[in-house]
């Protein structure tokens, strides 16, 4: 199953270092950022103005709440940073984290085209 027809558990575990390895292979642009806290998984699109910046927020904000997992959001005017973290695995990336990184590059792809 791809990974934009999966959805988001309650209460996954953290990925190991095999499985994260992978999942990112399958994720280009998107960057792993280990911090003392934990992890997060990272990528920041790119757009021609300000009012696409906020159509793909709109857009990610509806994929979101329908998942119920949220992302840490930076918005600038031709920018929009996503960077995912499972809180309820100790800020570790999780498949949850996964899962929606990989929705928000079909939203992303899907408006570029």
């Amino acid at each position: 199953m791809k990974l934009v027809d999966r959805h988001c558990v309650h209460g996954a575990p953290p990925l190991d270092e095999a499985a994260l390895s992978a999942a990112l292979a399958a994720l280009p642009g998107w960057q792993r950022i280990d911090h003392p806290g934990g992890n997060r998984i990272e990528r920041e699109y790119v757009f021609k103005d300000y009012r696409e910046t906020i159509a793909f927020v709109n857009l990610l904000a509806a994929m979101i709440h329908g998942e119920d997992h949220h992302p840490e959001l930076r918005v600038r005017y031709r920018h929009c940073l996503v960077a995912w973290t499972t809180h309820s695995a100790g800020n570790r990336i999780s498949n949850n984290d996964i899962i929606c990184a990989a929705k928000a590059d079909a939203i992303y792809e899907e408006r570029s085209a």
